[in-house]
């Protein structure tokens, strides 16, 4: 078996490894995570050590990322078991920052990417993407990347980084890569850790309700009856709330009553406590 990939905890340790890599002309593709590693984070790594010849793959709890103080000292940490998952596919280096790497002191300064994120999660959970735009842009700089990998589970986050990519010309390309899913439907996610075992039964009935919402959407049926029909029928199963269930466009995220652009089926819901969300290409 492959040995764990080296942990590098401070920025002069990574940059040390990655400007050898770009002396010799390696591209150098990044995995930013939060840890907890399932199969739809190992899909990227596997994408990126597809496309690159080096591969970064980043743990950081972020701070910035949470309105929520019980959300952020909930927020599963498997280190040790997230490294030897990791081995089999032999990236180059697993840096996980210390705070004071990514935050120093007096750090005073914050991305913010405007109309993208003034929806769906930017509107449930204030402060979110500034975070998210804060420590990418960071991670990508510190990193040296030429690739990044995120998946498409996370939509609008993708978006929102493909924008801050461009708007501050960061020579990066962004990937978006395919949504894993359990053998139930189940989008892969580090919060699914949090289900108990009866809400894990109930969990895959979000993605089921929005497959047969598209197929209705597909079928001509009013959108808005719809969405009526699913979120009785979610909360009716033991969803406590379904906090949005919208179709929007790809490009900017606008709402949508039909797909009559390139569009998605966009979902979160809350479940004994922990947080869902989902989407679906319509």
């Amino acid at each position: 078996m492959s040995a764990p990939a080296p942990i590098l905890r401070t920025l002069d340790e990574l940059r040390s490894a990655t400007r050898v890599w770009q002396r010799a002309g390696e591209t150098i593709g990044v995995v930013p995570t939060m840890g907890a590693l399932h199969d739809g984070h190992l899909s990227l790594v596997a994408a990126a050590k597809a496309a690159c010849d080096r591969v970064v793959v980043t743990i950081f709890v972020n701070p910035k990322q949470f309105n929520n103080p019980d959300d952020l000292q909930n927020y599963p940490r498997t280190e040790e078991e997230d490294a030897h998952k990791l081995a089999r596919f032999e990236v180059d280096a697993l840096y996980v920052p210390n705070a004071d790497q990514v935050y120093p002191d007096r750090f005073a300064t914050t991305v913010s990417v405007s109309g993208l994120t003034d929806v769906m999660e930017g509107a449930y959970r204030p402060g979110h993407f500034d975070g998210m735009a804060t420590v990418v842009t960071k991670l990508f700089l510190q990193t040296s990347a030429s690739d990044a990998f995120f998946g498409e589970k996370d939509f609008q986050q993708l978006q929102v980084v493909r924008r801050l990519a461009a708007d501050l010309d960061i020579p990066i390309t962004v990937h978006g890569c395919p949504t894993i899913r359990e053998i139930d439907g189940l989008a892969m996610s580090s919060r699914n850790l949090l289900l108990s075992d009866r809400a894990r039964v109930t969990a895959p009935l979000l993605h089921e309700a929005m497959e047969k919402l598209a197929e209705g959407v597909a079928a001509g049926h009013p959108f808005g009856e719809l969405q009526r029909a699913t979120i009785d029928r979610l909360e009716k199963s033991g969803f406590t709330k379904v906090e949005y269930l919208e179709i929007r466009a790809n490009d900017d995220l606008s709402l949508l009553d039909t797909p009559t652009r390139p569009a998605r089926l966009f979902a979160a819901a809350r479940l004994a406590g922990v947080r869902l969300i989902d989407n679906i290409a319509v």
